[in-house]
């Protein structure tokens, strides 16, 4: 997404060669000295961002992004009163399978059993490489590796292979990895292991007793003419050093020292996050990095739940790689409480802390309901309403006005009027507070049910002719509805013949 605006503070390194000139011509209105004033007759560049939804929902799906690249979102609403927008969300797509992986630069041997690899950092990685894997395969043998090694330091661009038998042709390949998966190179590097004495070695197995000794770290760990040996209790992710000395009684020799890191494992333990309240919307979050991560620290993750879900469905609100120790949790409900956890993460896998709780400040309810006022007698109402759609904390009372003066002040969800006239229209509003404060909802009107009319009704007549008489009446004192009249004469009528 882009996004508009001014650049301030620009720093270059010491030594660079920069032409403002050119560098200016190319932009669109930037200023290296920061935002121009409002008067001026260059302004900055204004906000050029990518509209990926326009719609009603409040959520959507964008795909055809770019691999592990960091994007910044906003949503704006609007009505026909005008927008709002939110402040900027960032947010980073997930790493790729790495692409394009070279062929081994270099492969050497040590002896007829291990050779020396040497690569180049592969150029069509979109993430971070969390390993690199070697294979050996017989150059007309099957297609399954003989052998392969595991270098869990990305960092290297060196390893060795073991395990392999002298005076053979071999097809060396190296394998890169992400989180999203691993890739092969396409080629392979050939080499050939040179000769070793094996006759020489037959005889002197068949003659003497064969002695060895394995040293790790140069420390011996193991003598005896075994030909395997299980190394226990090293440290987490730690390089150790292998040499082995076999020895007859014609004398020993001592292998090539080999390098190899035991495996990542999630960080022993995670401190809870400190929570800091900061307003009715927002919770700080700050946590610390675990003492003993076990690994190279990959990720870090916060959860969160509320109550309005009774805890049970946790949301990650924060999914990151950068090595931030905080972090800000914006647009949350008012007078909310919060559950949050840390969670950080190693190539071995995540460690999740305790759980911590923060309740957001109170405010006044929003969303306060329409009363529903229903008359059953001609003298009375039954009103009733709902809770706040936002309560925004603890609803201390409601308060129910009618025709504008306050009639029940209390906890209570509904009330009972009575004492009213007949088909009278009144007006209905409901107040629902906190500690906050208080919210007024919308005005409804209602009238009571009609009841018989009240009162004389007078009648006038008036003699228009020998055939026509003029009848007119006043209504009842109380007429207690919406009045309908009926006329009823009795007597002698002319008829036409």
């Amino acid at each position: 997404l882009g996004f508009g605006g001014c650049m301030k503070d620009v720093k270059f390194t010491r030594g660079a060669v920069v032409n403002l000139a050119s560098v200016s011509s190319s932009a669109v209105r930037v200023n290296l000295d920061g935002c121009l004033s409002t008067d001026s007759a260059v302004n900055c560049r204004g906000n050029d961002s990518i509209l990926v939804y326009r719609g009603k929902e409040q959520s959507v799906y964008e795909h055809g992004l770019q691999p592990f690249t960091e994007y910044l979102y906003r949503v704006v609403a609007t009505n026909e009163g005008g927008s709002v927008s939110s402040v900027w969300t960032r947010v980073r797509t997930r790493e790729s399978v790495p692409q394009n992986v070279p062929t081994p630069s270099r492969v050497h041997s040590i002896n007829g059993y291990s050779i020396e690899v040497t690569w180049d950092k592969p150029a069509g990685v979109i993430g971070v490489i969390e390993k690199y894997i070697l294979k050996a395969y017989e150059a007309d043998g099957p297609n399954a590796p003989i052998t392969s090694a595991e270098l869990a330091d990305a960092g290297t661009l060196t390893g060795i292979l073991t395990g392999l038998h002298p005076f053979t042709n071999y097809a060396v390949t190296l394998t890169a990895c992400t989180l999203a998966g691993c890739t092969e190179s396409l080629h392979a590097l050939n080499i050939s292991t040179p000769q070793e004495g094996k006759v020489i070695s037959k005889v002197l197995t068949s003659t003497f007793h064969t002695q060895y000794t394995l040293y790790v770290n140069g420390i011996p760990i193991y003598s005896g003419n075994g030909t395997k040996y299980l190394v226990k209790d090293l440290a987490v992710f730690t390089p150790h050093q292998f040499v082995l000395t076999a020895c007859t009684l014609a004398g020993c020799t001592n292998s090539s020292q080999v390098t190899l890191f035991t495996a990542q494992l999630p960080p022993s333990h995670v401190d809870a996050p400190v929570l800091t309240v900061l307003d009715s919307r927002t919770i700080y979050v700050q946590w610390k990095e675990p003492v003993e991560v076990n690994g190279i620290l990959d990720r870090y993750i916060i959860y969160i739940a509320n109550n309005g879900q009774n805890f049970t469905k946790w949301n990650v609100i924060y999914n990151s790689t950068e090595p931030f120790l905080d972090f800000t949790i914006l647009q949350l409900s008012p007078g909310t409480e919060y559950l949050i956890k840390l969670a950080a993460c190693t190539g071995g896998g995540c460690s999740v802390s305790e759980t911590c709780r923060a309740i957001t400040d109170e405010s006044t309810p929003e969303g306060v309901p329409a009363p529903k006022a229903q008359s059953y007698s001609s003298d009375s109402f039954n009103i009733s309403w709902t809770k706040p759609e936002y309560p925004n904390g603890i609803i201390t009372n409601y308060g129910l006005y009618m025709d504008g003066v306050l009639l029940q002040n209390s906890s209570q969800l509904s009330c009972y009027a009575y004492g009213l006239a007949p088909w009278s229209l009144h007006s209905f509003r409901v107040q629902a507070c906190t500690a906050k404060g208080c919210a007024l909802g919308p005005l409804v009107e209602a009238r009571t049910m009609e009841a018989t009319p009240e009162g004389i009704v007078d009648v006038f007549t008036t003699v228009d002719g020998s055939k026509d008489v003029q009848l007119k009446w006043l209504a009842p004192n109380k007429p207690n509805g919406k009045l309908t009249y009926t006329v009823l004469i009795t007597g002698l009528f002319y008829a036409d013949q």
